[in-house]
Formats: structure tokens, C-alpha cells, sequence
């Protein structure tokens, strides 16, 4: 966040071990035995904090964001007016 010159997490994972995985019944096999997979929890990015990063590093200043290439596909566009 430039506006606070510091870096924020907008995304975390969490190794969940097996406790997913007994939920699911989610299981693999390893000679005869079969055993519970590990999972990680790895939640989403958090809405608030990811346009908090987007306007913060790509406003034009002309009430508009620019959005990273990879984004232009899913909006249709190469800027959101705001």
C-alpha cells in the first residue's frame, strides 16, 4: 500500500492437516493402507484489501484504474471508471 509505504496480505494459507480431508472422506493409498490427504486452507483474496491494491497502484488520476493485463479478458475492458 503505497500510501502507507508497507506491504499487506491480501490472500493466506494455512495447512489444515487432515481435518478437510475426514470431512470429504478424501483418501489415498499407500500400499494397503488408506490414509487421510492433508489440505490446505487456502482462502480467497479479500475483496476489501484487493481493490484497496488495485486503486492504490494503478490510479491514472483521471477517475479511472487501470487494470492488469490479465484482468482485461474477465472485465472487458483495460479500466474501470470511477
Amino acid at each position: 500500500m503505497p500510501s502507507q509505504k508497507s506491504y499487506r496480505e491480501i490472500s493466506s494459507c494455512s495447512n489444515f492437516g487432515d481435518f478437510q480431508a475426514r470431512r470429504s472422506n478424501i483418501k489415498f493409498k499407500c500400499g494397503g493402507n488408506k490414509n487421510y490427504v492433508h489440505t490446505i486452507n487456502g482462502s480467497g483474496l479479500a475483496v476489501g484489501r484487493t481493490l484497496i491494491a488495485l486503486l492504490e497502484n494503478n490510479y491514472l488520476g483521471t477517475d479511472s484504474i487501470k487494470l492488469p493485463k490479465i484482468l482485461h479478458e474477465y472485465y472487458g475492458a483495460s479500466s474501470v471508471d470511477i
